[in-house]
């Protein structure tokens, strides 16, 4: 069973629009930092501090393509995110 506490950690990294938007982004392809940081209109630097937030939560997994690397959605751990915050609140099993 998720713990409250897990459960706070998890929207707190949700809680961050810009999360919320590269995550958008990513649904659609994979990106690098600088293609990310074109689409939100934000420095590298300031991506790549959520990019690390969301690559510490497993929300987003980095591939190397020459000297650039991409970051990919990890579909897999949003929807574990999902089913947990459902069971904490007593919806997982509709």
């Amino acid at each position: 069973m998720t713990s409250p506490e897990s459960l706070a950690g998890m929207f707190k990294i949700l809680s961050v629009d810009t999360r919320l938007r590269i995550l958008n982004l990513l649904k659609e392809r994979p990106m690098c930092v600088n293609a990310l940081a074109c689409s939100l209109k934000m420095t590298a630097a300031a991506v790549s501090q959520h990019l690390r937030i969301l690559r510490e939560a497993e929300l987003v997994t980095p591939e190397r393509r020459g000297y650039f690397i991409h970051y990919r959605l990890n579909a897999g751990k949003l929807e574990e995110m999902v089913r947990e915050a459902q069971t904490f609140l007593g919806r997982g099993e509709e």
